[in-house]
């Protein structure tokens, strides 16, 4: 009963989605592209559909630009252990979608995931017909689960994370989440912490397997135009990195603390530092563009460098798939979405780089990695964005702690390797006999 009402509520829902897609697609035109693939309608073929046996069909959604990273990692471990794999790659938001692009092989597929309703999951399984599926992270959907159940299509939940203000959310909505979640094929947790929780929702937990976005690699190419920016610079660089909205404009007030007469000048006085401010989502880089300018600094965004950085008193990061850069380029980072409660972003970017991290108190979104990080020296944990700039400040006056902190991020990073090809041969192993006998 639970279920219908909710397919019913998906079924009415669908007017107001396409609105809300016209209204995203004014900022972002991916949105509008190949609209009618999210309500289960594909003029897209089945990735090579006359394929010989042997070359399973292993669909990956990655929902966001996050997942789609982590999935570019778990995608190449199982083209090292599959060569012959075809891939289809599903994607709920267009910067998702554009990253998974650049990781199509000829003859895959790229749509957009369906409308969680019966009907157009329905109609994607038909079309598409996969050996396996593997959902990145968070992302189980009622009818996308058990539909995928019903038509014999194993799927797993790898990258598995789920935080206590999550689970809290999915046992409220027990009646409707916990079928889907004991449906899954099998669940790999980043953390003992997230298994608990998924256990607490009937999830098949199959392992603990670390978390993916370890065996990332950074681009030496990305990390060598950083230190070439760096280099340019006469201060040290101190990024908010990944901020969420409103984090932009605290971090500016705090960098413009006024001063008394005669009074020496302030930690965070503009002029002893070099701002760099790196917003989370694409769609607000204008906006943050426009908001340095109205609180009186002057701005110079990445995208219109040429060379060297302009001179400005906070750069802008304003650029996709530039991270490794700007954390090479940085001599200190303060991790966005910590500041708020929000949960934190992925800090193990900056621990790969060798960037010393500093984290407010929200991390609740990846609660084990920064306790680990902490643990290992690799990060501090400070209570709010003025203690994070005093101890940028206390840090880059003392070059043994600064390199210290460089290398433990490092050696952190690089500890925690190994969940990609674990991950990858797990998934393997729920293709079906018959097509997986012919590997």
């Amino acid at each position: 009963m639970i279920r219908a009402l909710y397919d019913l509520a998906a079924w009415a829902a669908q007017p107001w989605l396409r609105r809300k897609l016209r209204r995203r697609g004014q900022a972002e035109p991916g949105y509008l592209h190949a609209v009618e693939e999210r309500f289960g309608h594909y003029t897209v073929p089945c990735p090579d559909a006359n394929a010989a046996a042997g070359r399973p069909l292993v669909w990956i959604h990655a929902v966001s630009l996050g997942e789609t990273r982590a999935a570019a990692i778990l995608l190449a471990a199982l083209r090292a252990q599959c060569p012959g794999l075809r891939l289809l790659l599903t994607h709920g938001t267009a910067t998702g979608r554009a990253e998974g692009a650049k990781l199509l092989a000829p003859g895959d597929a790229q749509v957009w995931q369906p409308w969680d309703s019966r009907a157009a999951v329905r109609r994607f399984l038909a079309h598409f017909r996969p050996d396996v599926g593997v959902l990145m992270e968070t992302e189980v959907w009622p009818n996308l689960v058990l539909e995928a159940s019903a038509h014999g299509v194993p799927l797993a939940l790898a990258n598995a994370r789920l935080s206590a203000k999550s689970l809290r959310g999915a046992q409220r909505a027990g009646a409707l989440l916990r079928p889907a979640y004991a449906a899954l094929a099998a669940a790999w947790a980043q953390t003992e912490p997230d298994a608990e929780r998924l256990r607490a929702l009937g999830a098949p937990v199959a392992g603990v397997f670390g978390n993916l976005k370890f065996d990332a690699t950074p681009s030496e190419a990305q990390r060598a135009q950083g230190r070439a920016w760096r280099a340019a610079s006469p201060r040290p660089v101190v990024m908010l990195a990944s901020a969420r909205e409103g984090e932009e404009l605290a971090f500016l007030k705090q960098i413009r603390v006024p001063r008394q007469a005669g009074q020496a000048p302030a930690a965070t006085e503009s002029g002893a530092f070099q701002w760099l401010i790196v917003p989370r989502h694409p769609q607000r880089f204008d906006e943050v563009a426009a908001l340095i300018e109205a609180e009186g600094f002057s701005v110079s965004r990445r995208s219109r460098w040429t060379g060297a950085p302009r001179p400005a008193d906070v750069w802008l990061g304003d650029t996709l798939s530039e991270m490794a850069a700007y954390y090479a380029l940085a001599d200190v980072a303060l991790l966005g979405g910590s500041f708020a409660p929000l949960g934190g972003q992925n800090l193990i970017e900056a621990a790969a780089c060798g960037c010393p991290l500093l984290m407010g108190p929200h991390t609740f979104n990846f609660s084990q990695a920064a306790e680990w990080a902490e643990a290992a020296g690799a990060a501090r944990r400070v209570p709010d964005l003025a203690a994070a700039l005093a101890a940028a400040q206390a840090l880059l006056a003392d070059a043994p702690a600064l390199a210290a902190m460089r290398q433990a991020a490092l050696d952190f990073a690089a500890g925690h390797r190994g969940a990609a090809g674990r991950t990858a041969a797990a998934a393997l192993a729920l293709v079906p006999a018959p097509v997986r006998l012919l590997q």
